[in-house]
């Protein structure tokens, strides 16, 4: 048994000044107040990131195993306890050896899941995506890799308005697979089809869609009114303005607002050169962006600094650690067991101290950072 008390614990809608958690096994036995008294730490549930490329130098959009675990471990050790490998558009072949690959570290419990973004997307709002492995959805393709994967592909994101986009949503659904709208030209109309056919996710939302306009609203204010859509903001101060992201998280609320890092394999790392589904990134002063035209290539951004900047832009507590961990966790199917403290949840939680740096990581009841 393990107990972290001392501390004040953010448990759903709830901050407990002088609370205590108890840690029976794998999971979570009690939550509550009273003990010693606070020291000013601070315990909230491990971060779930569902889109995230890579991290630590490694990535996950080769498909390489060992790559996958040190990208992994990159990320868990700024409080990611869970989290999907998300691959970018490729070729088939790599996408299918990649699904192979990371399902026996699904099955270990290293990933959540895989998570494809791409590449049934928009060639006009492609962003980083590599333009010439993009295609129209194809019922085949997605039904091989769901097969490959085993129960691994868990997240997929599509544009709506491409040929057989809606027939590709229904199956994802119809499968058990989560489907997401992004890298998308649609219009209002387009983008809440997406919706009616079974997407409840939308892919950083503002990024790599159309912009709103007040006559032409686009996917942006569809997403962000659908009642059923969990939209994912990436708050790094680049991608998103912190009043765009206090903003939009005041339209969702934190039920329907999801923290992401749209990572790469550059976070962590010195300013330089790096490569992103084949093509080439140059990062300076931690912006990452192409070096053929100099559009955002993800991030390097980790959760731990993405909460942290909720918080900053005026979220509360309880608001940023729901964004950081409970809703993405719900978006991806995961929500009985992950993204809380409460008792019967596997023990995944961090110890932040005032200023919201990580001090320690705890997953399914064990230290991994100390």
């Amino acid at each position: 048994m393990t107990v972290v008390s001392g501390v004040r614990v953010v448990a759903g809608d709830r901050v407990i000044d002088n609370g205590f958690v108890r840690i029976e096994g794998e999971h979570i036995a009690e939550v509550g107040e009273g003990g010693a008294a606070a020291d000013g730490a601070v315990v909230v549930p491990g971060f779930v990131d569902i889109h995230v490329h890579g991290g630590g130098g490694a990535t996950f959009t080769t498909g390489d195993a060992d790559e996958a675990r040190k990208a992994a471990a990159y990320h868990l050790g700024h409080g990611t306890t869970t989290m999907l490998a998300s691959l970018v558009t490729s070729p088939p072949e790599l996408m299918l050896a990649a699904t192979r690959a990371f399902a026996p570290l699904v099955a270990e419990g290293v990933l959540a899941g895989v998570h494809f973004e791409g590449p049934y997307l928009s060639q006009a709002r492609c962003g980083a995506q590599n333009p010439a492995f993009l295609r129209d959805p194809s019922l085949e393709e997605l039904e091989s890799l769901i097969a490959a994967g085993e129960g691994a592909v868990r997240l997929v994101t599509v544009a709506p308005e491409l040929p057989g986009a809606l027939e590709a949503i229904r199956l994802l659904v119809a499968r058990g697979v989560v489907a997401a709208i992004g890298h998308t030209d649609a219009t209002y109309e387009e983008a809440l089809a997406g919706v009616e056919a079974g997407a409840t996710v939308g892919t950083h939302v503002f990024n790599g869609m159309r912009p709103p306009h007040h006559r032409q609203p686009g996917p942006v204010f569809a997403l962000l009114g659908a009642s059923g859509v969990v939209c994912e903001f990436v708050a790094d101060g680049i991608h998103l303005h912190d009043g765009t992201l206090a903003f939009a998280a005041s339209v969702t609320g934190p039920a329907r607002a999801a923290l992401i890092t749209d990572a790469m394999a550059a976070a962590g790392m010195p300013d330089g050169t790096y490569e992103l589904g084949g093509q080439s990134v140059d990062v300076a002063g931690g912006v990452a962006r192409l070096t053929r035209d100099g559009a955002i290539a993800g991030s390097t951004l980790t959760m731990d600094k993405a909460f942290r900047r909720a918080v900053g832009a005026g979220l509360s507590l309880a608001a940023a650690s729901r964004m950081a961990s409970t809703t993405p966790a719900g978006a991806i199917g995961l929500g009985s067991d992950r993204g809380t403290l409460r008792a019967g949840a596997r023990a995944d939680l961090l110890v932040l101290d005032e200023e919201l740096n990580v001090r320690r990581v705890m997953r399914a009841g064990a230290w991994v950072r100390s």
